[in-house]
């Protein structure tokens, strides 16, 4: 079931080799190898980004003024009634695609697996897959409390103790050492580092983690946020990173700026958005993304809905005539570079179709829309 969009990637693809070239200062005839923390550019977080994770950046931004890039979190890994299958997918053995996106999550890094089960090496392998077919890959980092120990729904305060001079502090670097391990290692065969849109810290609006605004202040939510970037950027040469902020739900522009480190440390806007459920809510979506994708083209960024879903989609065609007329709202609204959709861990608790759930055609007809990306849609992101 392939779309045909060829004009658009001829133009992503050129518009994507002038920016790179305009932007890098490479040096001619020095490799990467031989010079690997050469400055790139001067308007991301990491101003020696990767040549292919800037590229990337580039190229999602262009690809906002044009469609939508779908996305699906632990897609690969597992689905609706199979676990760790070579090249299985729910999305793909529903619309014969794989999604552009595939999102992956850190929480309790340092075990052998993550909080949903997924072994952290199968993980490295289906993010390298993933990038081989040219897809792209985002991580979000469900941590363990610091103070306690607990889950990360532990909303205890524990920042305050974790941030530098604190009572726990050396504890949490030994895991944002593991974090930065992890990124480092994500490597092709070539040893070239696969770019990662990273999305620490998410949803820190809300009340049910250890880093939301009950557990701690808006100025220690900051310096954490700093403190990690600083540490995995300047500390552990990790440089293969795209940072995202990712509040859930929106009132205004004002809320959104509530709890923000600073331009200097984001490079993507992000939202998340879990009640589009009823004729009124795909207006108020609509309505924010508007908003943050103004707010992020002030300020030369790129704004994308980072979490999304209707639980075991009760309704039929959510997908079609809830989200993509969201993300259609208005001319900027249609600036969302991608929307990830949640994981598909079993009949009770799924986000994207499976083979025989009821609204299997509905997805069929919004991964048909000219609107929407999935893999096969991808042009090479990374040049």
């Amino acid at each position: 079931m392939y779309k045909r969009k060829n004009r658009l990637f001829i133009v992503l693809i050129s518009c994507s080799i002038f920016i790179l070239n305009a932007c890098s200062t490479s040096e001619k005839g020095i490799t990467e190898t031989e010079k690997p923390f050469e400055k790139t550019n001067d308007f991301l977080v990491d101003h020696y980004a990767t040549n292919e994770t800037l590229a990337l950046y580039n190229n999602l931004k262009i690809v906002t003024q044009n469609a939508v890039l779908f996305g699906h979190q632990d897609d690969t890994a597992y689905g609706v009634g199979w676990n760790t299958v070579l090249g299985r997918s729910d999305v793909k053995e529903v619309c014969g695609d794989y999604p552009a996106v595939y999102g992956w999550d850190l929480g309790d890094i340092g075990n052998k697996s993550n909080l949903d089960g997924v072994n952290f090496e199968n993980m490295k392998r289906w993010i390298r897959e993933a990038y081989s077919r040219g897809g792209i890959n985002t991580i979000s980092m469900h941590l363990d409390n610091p103070v306690t120990g607990n889950n990360a729904w532990d909303n205890s305060p524990a920042v305050a103790a974790i941030l530098p001079g604190g009572s726990h502090h050396n504890n949490y670097i030994s895991t944002l050492k593991n974090v930065a391990d992890f990124m480092k290692d994500i490597k092709t065969s070539n040893g070239e580092n696969i770019p990662i849109l990273f999305r620490p810290y998410h949803e820190h609006n809300q009340t049910w983690s250890w880093w939301g605004k009950s557990a701690c202040t808006s100025d220690e939510y900051n310096q954490l946020w700093q403190m990690t970037v600083e540490y995995l950027r300047d500390t552990m040469d990790v440089h293969n990173l795209l940072y995202i902020i990712s509040p859930q739900d929106l009132s205004d522009q004002f809320d959104y700026f509530e709890r923000y480190p600073g331009d200097d440390y984001v490079d993507i806007f992000g939202l998340d958005y879990y009640q589009l459920t009823n004729p009124a809510s795909i207006t108020k979506l609509g309505k924010s993304l508007d908003i943050i994708a103004s707010l992020a083209e002030s300020r030369g960024k790129i704004s994308a809905l980072t979490e999304v879903g209707n639980e075991k989609l009760t309704i039929d065609n959510w997908y079609t005539d809830y989200l993509l007329k969201a993300l259609m709202y208005n001319e900027n609204s249609k600036k969302t570079a991608w929307c990830l959709a949640w994981r598909n861990s079993n009949s009770s608790h799924y986000f994207v179709p499976y083979p025989g759930e009821k609204s299997v055609m509905n997805f069929v007809q919004f991964y048909n829309d000219p609107f929407t990306i999935f893999e096969n849609d991808l042009p090479d992101m990374y040049k």
